[in-house]
């Protein structure tokens, strides 16, 4: 169980009853992301969405994310994507790559899509700090990933359905 308190059991962020939202997770360290997706269905499910409106899609690493949530994003069907992954620093520049990469793709799938990506990867110096922010002395990213896709959505909807109306936001 999380060491988390869930917002929406104190009634301040509850997903919209027919919001879908797919997690898109890196298999590359998986031990630390398994950790990060368990946290963040944990998240999901705590902000009131149903299990069967969580789609769950593995990647092979951090590098593939970006094109995988740009197309789950275009599909239409979700409210938001989290990307979830594990990037540790080694003794090459691979992680200046990979990390900065990743990162400048999911912005860029959120931009082009207008479905919010959410940056749940982990970029760590070592092992043991990524453990802890995968449900160690850290809490959960994967959890706070969840909690930040679930105020985006809100968010996203709420601003379209004043624009739409014509109101200030």
């Amino acid at each position: 169980m999380s060491r988390h308190s869930p917002p929406s059991l104190q009634g301040t962020l509850v997903a919209a009853p027919d919001a879908h939202f797919a997690i898109c997770a890196a298999r590359f360290n998986d031990q630390i992301v398994s950790r990060l997706l368990a946290g963040a269905i944990e998240g999901l499910a705590s902000f009131g969405v149903d299990e069967s409106h969580i789609s769950v899609v593995r990647v092979p690493g951090a590098w593939e994310l970006p094109l995988a949530c740009a197309e789950l994003a275009k599909t239409g069907r979700y409210a938001a994507v989290i990307a979830l992954g594990a990037v540790i620093r080694g003794e090459t520049p691979h992680f200046d790559y990979v990390a900065g990469q990743a990162a400048t793709g999911l912005a860029r799938a959120a931009l082009d899509s207008g479905v919010p990506v959410i940056f749940g990867v982990l970029t760590t110096d070592s092992v043991e700090h990524a453990e802890a922010r995968a449900g160690g002395k850290d809490g959960n990213k994967g959890f706070d990933a969840a909690q930040a896709a679930v105020e985006m959505a809100n968010l996203t909807t709420a601003i379209r359905a004043a624009g739409s109306r014509g109101e200030r936001t």
